[in-house]
């Protein structure tokens, strides 16, 4: 099932994409709910970022071929930070270059979506945590983040978390094509099976350290060939099995 958020006649809700359609969801995504009979064309709502985190976990150097271009070693554990859920847009929505940055980069991700609070869980049950699979972009001011030696300013900028078009709830994640285009034209291409920490040994982990409650955002960590983002660039995160994701650069 493909879930999405989105607004229809001023009311955001959710709903279950089929086709060309939407059927709406009657319940709770994160505990019980059914779908309705109703179809909405999917050509007559906006799609809203198909979660609302209280906030969002990424993982650096998480790709083997990544951790090479950046300079790095290996890491034994999985490397950590929090983005906040202001950065956070939708599919189409715009990624706003902030004034203070003049190097501003892309980073295509698989993310996941936490399905019911979790802390302290085993690897082994990891996966009854996961709500579902979508396409992330950790956005980057990848000047600030060499200045400043750590990650917080770099991340957080309003915009710098596009997520969507979909939380798909079937697709196995462990090899899935990744990619991003910019204009068209090929940047990062590489396979979730190149992940260093899986979504279940990243979900292990991080509820360890901290409470992650429904509807909390995973990303799991970008492949290489990250590069810079300028004004007027259409950016595509496709991950197979799941969708693509469309933002344009002002």
């Amino acid at each position: 099932m493909q879930l999405v958020r989105f607004l229809y006649e001023g009311v955001s809700s959710w709903g279950a994409l089929e086709g060309g359609y939407i059927r709406p969801v009657n319940g709770n995504v994160f505990e019980h709910f059914e779908l309705s009979h109703r179809k909405i064309p999917a050509a007559d709502v906006k799609l809203l970022p198909p979660s609302v985190p209280s906030k969002i976990v990424a993982v650096g150097l998480n790709y083997r071929d990544h951790a090479l271009e950046m300079g790095e070693a290996l890491p034994e554990t999985p490397k950590i930070f929090i983005k906040p859920s202001t950065a956070l847009i939708g599919p189409f929505d715009s990624i706003v270059l902030p004034g203070s940055s003049q190097r501003v980069d892309y980073e295509a991700e698989l993310a996941f979506v936490v399905k019911r609070r979790a802390k302290n869980v085993d690897i082994e049950h990891a996966g009854d945590y996961i709500l579902g699979y979508s396409c992330f972009n950790d956005v980057t001011a990848r000047d600030l983040q060499q200045i400043d030696g750590q990650w917080t300013r770099a991340k957080s900028f309003d915009t710098f978390a596009p997520l969507g078009p979909v939380v798909d709830t079937d697709v196995d994640p462990h090899a899935l094509e990744i990619s991003l285009r910019i204009n068209g034209e090929l940047k990062q291409k590489s396979n979730t099976s190149n992940l260093i920490f899986g979504p279940e040994q990243l979900l292990s982990f991080i509820s360890s350290v901290m409470t992650l409650l429904p509807g909390d955002v995973i990303a799991t960590g970008t492949p290489s060939g990250v590069g810079p983002l300028k004004r007027g660039d259409v950016v595509e995160v496709t991950i197979e099995g799941i969708g693509s994701l469309v933002n344009r650069v002002v």
